[in-house]
């Protein structure tokens, strides 16, 4: 019975306008409101200079961070015809509420030289300190995070990925994600 309830509550975000877990494009209106405004033109799909946001479940436009960060550049922001992106160009940090977790693939975390994603972070928002007898860590620090995703496609292992409750460092180790994402 549980194994049935689980299915219909995956199927039922699945199926939702929203997709499941559907990453949207910056500055977008809360989903239940985004959903409504949003016109699935895809004005804003063709306006990104470098191609992150795609069609995702239901037509609705949703971010591929696999192929780079965001650069807040504002295209889509201005492109957007029912007002579901709404906000200021200049406020970054205000882009999105999500942030990043760091899981336990992180092989940096496992002793190897890496620093890809803190490379990858214009906003060093990820920085790695040094220890003795190993290889330095990652630390978040999600004041610095704006949540454009650069880091993303820069780890080698896949090891980072955006979560909406990761405003809180704490929230957003390897430990905390029970050693893997």
């Amino acid at each position: 019975m549980q194994l049935a309830n689980e299915r219909r509550a995956f199927l039922r975000r699945a199926l939702s306008p929203g997709g499941a877990g559907a990453i949207r494009p910056p500055w977008a209106l809360p989903e239940d409101e985004f959903t409504e405004r949003c016109q699935r033109c895809d004005d804003c799909i063709e306006a990104c200079p470098d191609g992150l946001i795609v069609r995702a479940n239901g037509g609705f436009p949703g971010m591929a961070f696999a192929r780079g960060g965001c650069d807040f550049c504002g295209a889509c922001l201005g492109a957007c015809r029912g007002r579901a992106l709404v906000g200021d160009p200049e406020d970054e940090a205000g882009a999105w509420s999500h942030g990043i977790a760091l899981g336990g693939g992180c092989i940096a975390e496992r002793g190897v030289v890496c620093r890809s994603c803190g490379d990858a972070c214009d906003f060093e928002a990820i920085e790695f300190r040094l220890r003795v007898g190993g290889a330095a860590r990652p630390e978040y620090s999600p004041d610095a995070c704006t949540g454009c995703g650069a880091c993303i496609p820069a780890c080698p292992v896949q090891a980072v990925r955006l979560d909406p409750s990761c405003r809180m460092a704490a929230a957003c180790t390897p430990e905390a994600n029970d050693g893997d994402l």
